[in-house]
């Protein structure tokens, strides 16, 4: 990957609505050439797909909450188990293994607290494996959908 690469990719983070010709008028390319590296660079799996950014408030997803997980069993089972159920929660945004306690961190939107209590009673709670749930609300996202550093 070389410095067209990376310009390539910024400017798609910064729009992936662009039109190739757009695309290629921003990074000094001819579409053709341009067109190529776009190509390389999604079969690399440098991009791995292209979607909207969508407000969560203005779909009715205003409540938001960080939850840490403790597992009470770790082997390798009940883990599998617990990573699938938790993969299939819509409400669950981001879903990450830690290192030392706790040992996952979920991101969680939903309309509002009773809808978040019933996701919680009804879902994580019955997740295999858990010994703890902590949640922490999330007060204000002061940065969201960053586009990677390049």
């Amino acid at each position: 990957m070389d410095d067209l690469d990376r310009k390539i990719l910024a400017e798609l983070q910064r729009d992936g609505r662009l039109t190739l010709t757009e695309l290629a008028e921003r990074v000094r390319l001819s579409v053709s050439p341009c067109h190529r590296r776009l190509r390389a660079l999604e079969r690399s799996g440098a991009i791995a797909g292209y979607h909207a950014q969508l407000d969560a408030a203005a779909l009715g997803l205003a409540f938001e909450a960080l939850v840490f997980v403790t597992m009470r069993y770790e082997d390798r089972e009940t883990v599998a188990e617990f990573e699938q159920r938790v993969a299939e929660l819509p409400n669950v945004l981001q879903a990450q293994r830690l290192f030392g306690d706790p040992d996952y961190l979920l991101r969680i939107v939903t309309r509002d607290l009773p809808a978040y209590q019933q996701l919680y009673d009804e879902h994580l709670a019955t997740l295999p494996g858990v010994q703890r749930l902590s949640s922490t609300l999330v007060m204000k996202s002061l940065v969201e959908a960053r586009p990677l550093p390049l």
